[in-house]
């Protein structure tokens, strides 16, 4: 397992909000809802993304935006257009003066917009909470990346453009497993670039020290691990890796390790039949209060609350 794998295998989507936007100008599209990531692609037409404080982008057909973090951003039919209507937390839909729009544009199974048709027509998957995107793939990400449509070979937008307006059983867990798969093809395509900024864990995966270690780490984190043995496993002197891996990481061993267990945790936590004390075991704590400490310290709640956070139903006004 590379470590753009080992980084997206555990986390994933769990009822993400999918939805077909059709739109004629002029049209501007206010997002303030604070996810920790969604891709938006453009099927037809054209958009121009607008980041707060940045120059905007324009985006043609087969074009795809990824947008990490909670800062707020635009998409727009032109640079100058206003801002007709905001999209809050919960992907609740407002005008720009407060009134919720619900039911005036809802145009058919998971389509909204201004239009039936849509000069512009535009595919979202928003990842909502923040288990399903892992805080690690967050830091390692600009706020925006864009993809164009020459360098994407991949089926998978437009498998997903066709499965969004389907109703059929268990669409939502095939729509969630599509949403991860085109994910991880947009970032995988981005860690390709020549001067793709990759984090330095991604670059250092290729060092014959610290890589073999980061993959260990990340295959076992169950195991008791020391910098003493990762060292003993590279065979170079503990104070030598200490050194090396700092340097290339960014994080010393140990801090790494911890970052990537609470990640590990924070995704085991929300599945329904996991508790507390295995998913301690699973991820390399002693007891369960070992990992709460360690969680609460890390993430700023408890593996409990960060739980029931995770089980809350998902609002979706649009």
């Amino acid at each position: 397992m590379d470590a753009l794998s080992a980084l997206l295998d555990g986390p994933r989507a769990r009822r993400a909000f999918l939805l077909r936007i059709l739109l004629d100008p002029p049209w501007s599209v206010r997002l303030e809802d604070e996810a920790p990531l969604s891709v938006t692609s453009v099927v037809r037409g054209h958009a121009w993304v607008r980041p707060d404080g940045e120059e905007p982008v324009r985006l043609g057909p087969g074009d795809v935006v990824v947008w990490v973090g909670p800062e707020h951003w635009t998409m727009a039919d032109d640079p100058g257009t206003a801002d007709q209507v905001v999209i809050g937390p919960g992907q609740v839909c407002t005008t720009v003066d407060g009134h919720v729009v619900v039911e005036e544009m809802r145009q058919g199974v998971r389509t909204w917009g201004n239009s039936t048709v849509g000069d512009t027509v535009l595919l979202t998957g928003v990842y909502q909470l923040e288990g399903e995107v892992t805080r690690r793939l967050v830091r390692s990400l600009p706020r925006t990346l864009v993809l164009r449509a020459d360098e994407l070979d991949t089926p998978l937008l437009g498998l997903l453009a066709d499965e969004v307006v389907r109703e059929a059983p268990g669409q939502e867990a095939v729509l969630d497993r599509l949403l991860d798969l085109v994910l991880i093809t947009l970032l995988r395509t981005w860690f390709a670039r020549p001067r793709s900024d990759a984090p330095a864990w991604y670059d250092a995966q290729a060092d014959a020290v610290v890589g073999p270690a980061i993959r260990l780490m990340q295959h076992h984190p169950a195991h008791p691990w020391s910098v003493a043995e990762l060292a003993a496993r590279a065979g170079v002197s503990r104070a030598g890796f200490a050194r090396r891996f700092t340097e290339l990481v960014g994080e010393p061993p140990m801090a790494f390790l911890t970052d990537w267990r609470i990640t590990l945790a924070a995704d085991l936590l929300l599945e329904p039949d996991a508790t507390v004390a295995s998913v301690a075991h699973r991820v390399g704590y002693a007891s369960p209060f070992a990992l709460s400490a360690a969680f609460k310290r890390e993430r700023g709640v408890s593996p409990r609350d960060h739980r029931r956070a995770g089980a809350a139903p998902v609002v979706q006004a649009t």
